[in-house]
């Protein structure tokens, strides 16, 4: 008995080499990696057109406890979901991102580049699942490194009622404003490293992030029972973060109003387009050594369009992303009267061209036209610059959940160029929900 298990064993271990080196096993192997890739694609394909069509279905149902648990129910699974999300990068830049400025505009405090060589990015730890049929919950914890300090904020952390009839829902805590497009996006699932000039010059989080609108408030958003997707919804806020920085008027410092509409234009053609406002009353508002106080209002258009052929987004898909910011300012800068205009815009094209690989090309810029009696000579002062940023990304993806990426930025924000390098990688663990189109 043994003699024959050894020569079965000697037997298997001359033939494995051969096997392994079969054409014919690597061509078995090819192509069960092609059918699994394919499977995911069309969950994913599944996935964005649900997250489009299913608020309207769910405001066409019966309009009873019992109908609206069910259609609760069936959003995700009950219990909570942990999600951990790794970003890292290396960055070479010529310019020392301490230095850092955009001519004509006050800055949040972390609008810069970010620092030179290797750093933690902003990684992510999301808990998040329904809380029973009439509530769901999310909280992401939000991580980083500054200089040698690691600082931790409390990013998201948030409850919604999406079992409402009528396609209302209600959102409360602290959360990502829905204005324009790209804000209330994380930002590991961005398609460039960076954030577009015109999000970092007029936006920031609680946390001091630039690039982000998110603070402690209310949303009421309703979704029409249309074929077309349309929406429409409010938001107040706290008002501790920028351009508000001061909560103003008993903690209710800004409010929003947001439209969005889109669809699908056959199988391989989808769009969206939006209007955004947000007002602020700003109290002391810093950036620096400089203080405004006063009303900031903003204006945002978006526009997104996306064509996958054989509506499979996974194989190949073109998306053209851009954005309009206009933003009016009037009040006292640094004790004297102040009235500011300050425009923005970023247009961009990110193409899949086969699995796993994508390159993207983008454009920003932004402009000022500021008055008063301390401006001159001050950061508001635009010394005649339009700051200009070119940004060029090369992207593999070997699955849904790892990313590498390859940046380099041409960086005009100020009169001496920078040339800018960045090395990424994205990474991601355990349950996240999918990100809205």
């Amino acid at each position: 008995m043994s003699r024959t298990l050894l020569g079965l064993a000697v037997a298997l271990a001359l033939t494995a080499p051969a096997y392994a080196q079969s054409p014919e096993l690597n061509e078995l192997r090819v192509e069960l990696s092609r059918m699994r890739q394919d499977y995911e694609d069309r969950i994913r394909q599944l996935e964005e057109r649900l997250n489009r069509v299913e608020p309207a279905i769910a405001a066409k149902q019966p309009e009873t406890p019992a109908a609206t648990a069910r259609a609760a129910a069936g959003r995700g699974l009950h219990g909570a979901n942990v999600g951990l999300v790794l970003n890292a990068r290396y960055a070479s830049l010529k310019r020392d991102p301490a230095t850092y400025a955009l001519p004509g505009f006050l800055l949040p405090k972390e609008a810069g580049p970010g620092q030179r060589g290797l750093a933690l990015g902003e990684s992510e730890l999301a808990v998040e699942g329904n809380i029973d049929p009439y509530f769901f919950g999310s909280a992401t914890l939000a991580y980083a490194t500054e200089g040698a300090e690691t600082k931790t904020h409390l990013e998201e952390a948030y409850i919604a009622t999406p079992a409402l009839p009528h396609g209302f829902t209600v959102k409360g805590g602290r959360f990502n404003s829905r204005i324009g497009y790209l804000n209330e996006f994380h930002r590991h699932a961005d398609d460039f490293t960076d954030r577009p000039l015109p999000y970092r010059a007029m936006l920031a989080n609680r946390g001091g992030d630039a690039g982000v609108y998110a603070d402690d408030g209310l949303q009421v958003r309703w979704v029409a029972p249309t074929e077309t997707f349309f929406e429409l919804g409010a938001e107040l806020f706290r008002g501790e973060s920028f351009p508000a920085g001061g909560a103003r008027r008993d903690g209710q410092g800004v409010h929003t109003v947001f439209a969005h509409i889109g669809g699908d234009i056959g199988q391989e053609h989808s769009w969206r387009a939006g209007l955004s406002a947000l007002n602020a009353k700003a109290d002391a508002r810093a950036s620096g050594e400089n203080r405004f106080t006063g009303d900031s209002r903003l204006w945002v258009a978006d526009l997104v369009w996306k064509w996958a052929p054989d509506g499979n987004p996974r194989a190949r898909q073109l998306k053209l992303q851009a954005e309009y910011f206009r933003r009016n300012e009037q009040g006292l800068f640094n004790s004297e009267g102040y009235t500011g205009t300050q425009n923005g815009w970023y247009a961009q094209a990110v193409y899949r061209f086969v699995p796993r690989w994508s390159a993207g090309l983008r454009e920003d810029r932004l402009s000022s036209n500021n008055r008063g009696g301390t401006v001159a000579g001050s950061t508001l002062d635009s010394l005649g610059h339009t700051p200009r940023h070119t940004s060029l990304m090369l992207d593999y993806a070997p699955s849904e959940f790892s990313r590498l990426r390859l940046q380099y930025n041409r960086d005009q924000s100020q009169a001496e160029a920078d040339n800018q390098w960045y090395l990424q990688y994205i990474m991601s663990l355990g349950a996240h929900r999918a990100h809205s189109y």
